[in-house]
């Protein structure tokens, strides 16, 4: 699989969110809360009680085309970091990642950065789908947040 020149495999977007971190932290760790939050408008549920609290952890999720992922987490720090490898269920990752980064601001506010990082990503039948998630539709995640926290 060559890569196409041009193309970058990891896109991000950051915005400074009038909220605490641990809020908005418990929105992202907690996949019951995630549907409510997409920016990409690609999740439909999860159980609840699959709060993150570690590396490792999986969780599931289901998505609007009805298929369910399953979520391994590889990067977690409580209320600063968090990154997840989604797969079907039963099957390895195909390799792309989504991470959330948090740092608290002076004022309160929290400012957060929200990654796609698809470097890794092997299967080429997910690829146009990769290419076409930008820093736009990642901005519309933090958004969201922001609509949900912000004032509360």
């Amino acid at each position: 699989m060559g890569e196409r020149i041009g193309i970058p495999r990891t896109v991000s977007a950051s915005r400074d969110i009038a909220a605490p971190a641990d809020l908005l932290f418990e929105l992202i760790a907690d996949p019951a809360r995630q549907p409510e939050w997409d920016g990409n408008d690609n999740l439909d549920a999860a159980p609840e009680g699959q709060r993150v609290r570690a590396i490792g952890d999986v969780f599931r999720m289901r998505l609007t085309n009805e298929q369910v992922r399953e979520n391994r987490v590889t990067e977690f720090e409580e209320g600063r970091r968090i990154a997840w490898l989604p797969a079907p269920v039963g099957e390895p990752a195909p390799g792309h990642l989504w991470r959330w980064e948090l740092s608290p601001l002076p004022d309160g506010g929290t400012r957060v950065t929200h990654t796609y990082d698809w470097t890794d990503l092997r299967d080429e039948q997910r690829l146009p789908r990769a290419r076409a998630t930008t820093a736009d539709r990642l901005a519309a995640s933090l958004d969201r947040l922001a609509a949900l926290t912000e004032g509360r």
